[in-house]
């Protein structure tokens, strides 16, 4: 593959992250507060089935936990979100340590650029316990104070925050998803364990197979090497293909998994398989099958754009032009940065692993 060619992946990893973050952004409250009935009711009511483009706004009663900002003819820019922080800081990370990069790194990554409002469930529970039971100094360089596993010992090590820190360290490891598995690894056992780091695996493994050129359907199933086979992960990636163009395919996984949390990781990551394999050429009938399926729908839009886009194939413009280049973050010191950057740093550090 040539340094254009990957460039051009890389440049599309972002942009379809983004884009596909920023139409379940729209009504990720919604959908977790209503429901799935709800979400598919109001989508109904705006005539946006199947959805194809943003989330317009109704004409008369908008629901108060739609998101605005993200709906269409509202976004002048891509908005600041955790999954998109993640995506960042983990960018942020390897340019740092590269392939030495450790869970030790990670902690002390969070405490200086990752704010406390901004994580959620076992991030936030893993940041709590960092800052109550680390040491004073431990930000600056001094040894923690105990062990790093302990943070993982929360109620949500199973839920879907790994899985959305995932992408960056497959995208730079093309060819390679042993290493890029190996530094997720040591990203998601600050906070997660056993399903929560299998899901962040398999999507890290499975986009480095993508960005190396790997066909779709041959990368998911290789990246299944990396996670144990009878993981609940693994289990349901092989729901998910057997349900590959079933219109009904995202109803039957999220009914299968109706006990789970919304934001749980093996449910999710089974929307993420199903949308993103039903739909190989259409990048909007991706994003918004898997968004329409509802649970975690701005984590399940972003990373099925990510590696939608991997594959090389252009993403229709009419989801760049409202958010132009333009990306939101909510880290210490930074609250916007350009697509470009995002896409010569990320190349840059692929170079040097």
């Amino acid at each position: 593959m040539t340094v254009d060619s990957y460039q051009n992946r890389i440049r599309g990893a972002w942009q379809g992250r983004i884009s596909g973050c920023m139409l379940g952004k729209a009504v990720e409250r919604f959908s977790m507060a209503e429901g799935y009935d709800a979400l598919r009711d109001y989508l109904n009511e705006v005539n946006a089935l199947p959805l194809r483009d943003y989330i317009p706004l109704a004409a008369e009663s908008v629901p108060e936990t739609l998101f605005k900002p993200c709906c269409r003819g509202q976004m002048h820019m891509s908005l600041a979100d955790d999954d998109i922080n993640y995506s960042v800081l983990a960018l942020m990370l390897l340019e740092r340590h590269g392939d030495q990069l450790t869970t030790t790194d990670v902690a002390r990554a969070w405490l200086k650029h990752l704010p406390l409002a901004s994580t959620f469930t076992a991030e936030r529970a893993a940041y709590k316990y960092l800052l109550s039971h680390g040491s004073e100094w431990f930000p600056e360089g001094q040894a923690l104070g105990f062990d790093i596993t302990e943070c993982a010992n929360n109620p949500y090590h199973n839920w879907i925050g790994a899985q959305i820190r995932a992408d960056v360290y497959g995208w730079v490891c093309p060819g390679d998803p042993a290493k890029a598995a190996a530094l997720v690894t040591q990203d998601a056992a600050l906070s997660h364990r056993e399903e929560g780091i299998y899901g962040a695996v398999y999507i890290a493994a499975l986009g480095a197979l993508l960005a190396s050129g790997e066909a779709l359907s041959d990368s998911a199933d290789a990246a299944l090497a990396f996670i144990p086979a009878d993981s609940r992960c693994a289990q349901v990636v092989a729901k998910a293909q057997a349900l590959v163009n079933d219109e009904h395919g995202g109803n039957i996984i999220r009914e299968s998994f109706g006990d789970m949390s919304v934001v749980h990781t093996v449910n999710n990551l089974g929307l993420v398989v199903w949308a993103l394999l039903s739909h190989p050429q259409d990048f909007g009938a991706a994003i918004g099958e898997v968004v329409t399926a509802g649970l975690d729908t701005d984590c399940n839009g972003a990373t099925v754009g990510a590696l939608w886009a991997l594959q090389g194939k252009p993403i229709p413009p009419h989801w760049l032009q409202p958010w132009g280049g333009r990306v939101g973050v909510s880290l210490a010191g930074i609250s916007e940065i350009t697509l470009e950057e995002l896409v010569e740093r990320t190349v840059r550090v692929a170079e040097t692993l």
